[in-house]
């Protein structure tokens, strides 16, 4: 699986600006604070929600600790798609939140 820690997706943030962020955090976890731009699907729909996910774009996803995201990103990896975890998740997070 793809890795990157919170830090390196900061840095990958500020040189690329189409870059796809996918939360999946629950709802009320993510009303904490989120990256800004990133699209909240939780990790118990993501298999559903699928057809949203654009299969031609690298997507970057993130929940609080690492772990959610990091099954997420097998689940999409298994299905075709290009996806990276990032370690540490919003817990390392030290960026800017919405």
């Amino acid at each position: 699986m793809k890795r990157m820690t919170a830090q390196e997706v900061q840095e990958y943030i500020k040189n690329n600006k189409d870059v796809s962020i996918i939360d999946v955090r629950e709802t009320e976890e993510v009303k904490a604070g989120k990256i800004p731009g990133s699209v909240n699907i939780p990790l118990g729909l993501i298999e559903f929600r699928m057809h949203d996910i654009d299969k031609s774009q690298e997507h970057i996803m993130v929940c609080r600790s690492g772990s959610r995201s990091g099954m997420a990103t097998n689940i999409l990896v298994n299905h075709g798609y290009n996806a990276i975890n990032m370690d540490g998740g919003m817990i390392d997070w030290d960026g800017p939140a919405e």
